[in-house]
């Protein structure tokens, strides 16, 4: 017999928790990680759990529950950038129903860290005078001093990013050629969302050397600095190709949904909204893996001793580099950024050729 828990990946802690927490459930849930270490699909598994009374993943209550289509399970998502008090409002008005076919409601609230906090006080009182017939199951990537009143009001359940070898091992059991999963993995930060979408890069290898190339290619010059940007740019939009293939399965879903069930409440703008912000995530992750592989070609420079070398100029380079990956989560124009940073990082050039004239 197979199981709910069966689905997430990577986290025995998490589930082995999880599954002693469902024996005696309470009213309020938090599950704190970062993006893709599965956190999201434990959610519907521990949903499926409490509804049917059972770990099992055969059942018609259960297996509509991790498809997210249960009516008794109900999954919010932020529309703007911000779960807002409009929005946290939505999730009272969720809290007060009654089950339809279930003897539980349970309500999944994602991204809980970007809460505003007039969000945060309009929901507290649900949480301090909680409905006996309703489990709430709140996701964060990260515990903030902002939301206190609501976590401390909730059981907490750690969901680390997953490790590279787990994720390879993943990625092989379900066909993917060892040496590409082994790939990917070592490329996903974590996320085993993101290495199902780097199986299919052919371009990853490339797009690796060309970062790791550019403080080789840049020279001083304004022109030497645009060509560099647009060569990155471009190759991180071919990267973004198997996403949108993907976004584009799913608008096709949602289409084949409407013309049987109707338009109203169809989720068409919410859908919009969530692919919107998968694509920007994927590609700042693109970028912070490639400027890390820059900083990198820097580090080696600062530890290789050479003579005439003053290593002094590529730490200010490895630390502009790294004060460019913690601007990427203030939604900076990434160009400009780019156009920025790479005028002030020096040239490598010089360097490899003195190398090579030494081992000659």
């Amino acid at each position: 017999m197979t199981n709910v828990w069966d689905r997430v990946v990577g986290q025995p802690a998490a589930v082995d928790r999880l599954r002693s927490l469902a024996e005696r459930p309470t009213h309020a849930y938090l599950f704190v990680g970062p993006e893709g270490a599965g956190k999201e699909v434990a959610a519907r598994a521990f949903a499926a759990r409490l509804v049917s009374g059972s770990d099992s993943d055969t059942s018609r209550v259960a297996d509509l529950i991790m498809r997210g289509a249960f009516v008794d399970v109900t999954e919010i998502v932020r529309e703007g950038a911000a779960i807002d008090r409009d929005e946290a409002q939505a999730i009272v008005q969720q809290s007060v129903l009654t089950p339809t076919e279930a003897d539980l409601r349970v309500v999944i609230v994602h991204e809980v860290h970007l809460m505003r906090d007039t969000a945060a006080a309009r929901l507290l009182k649900t949480f301090e005078e909680p409905n006996d017939r309703l489990v709430f199951i709140l996701l964060a990537e990260q515990l903030l001093p902002a939301l206190d009143t609501i976590t401390s009001r909730c059981l907490v359940v750690h969901f680390p990013a997953i490790d590279s070898e787990t994720i390879a091992a993943q990625l092989q059991s379900e066909g993917v050629a060892p040496d590409i999963a082994r790939r990917a993995a070592r490329s996903s930060a974590g996320s085993l969302d993101r290495a199902r979408i780097l199986t299919s890069d052919t371009a990853l290898a490339q797009r690796q050397a060309a970062f790791s190339e550019v403080p080789y290619q840049l020279d001083g010059s304004g022109s030497a600095v645009v060509k560099v940007v647009e060569t990155v740019s471009a190759l991180i939009d071919r990267a973004a190709e198997p996403l949108l293939a993907k976004q584009e399965a799913d608008l096709e879903a949602l289409e084949s949904r409407v013309k049987l069930l109707g338009e109203r409440g169809s989720g068409r703008r919410a859908l919009a909204d969530v692919h919107k912000r998968q694509l920007r995530k994927f590609k700042t992750d693109e970028l912070r893996e490639g400027l890390s592989l820059m900083a990198a070609e820097y580090h080696k420079v600062t530890v290789s001793l050479q003579e005439g070398v003053d290593p002094a100029i590529y730490e200010r380079a490895v630390h502009h580099i790294h004060d460019s990956i913690s601007a990427l989560s203030l939604n900076v124009n990434e160009t400009l950024l780019l156009h920025a940073l790479f005028a002030k990082c020096p040239s490598l050039h010089a360097i490899a050729g003195r190398r090579e004239m030494i081992e000659a």
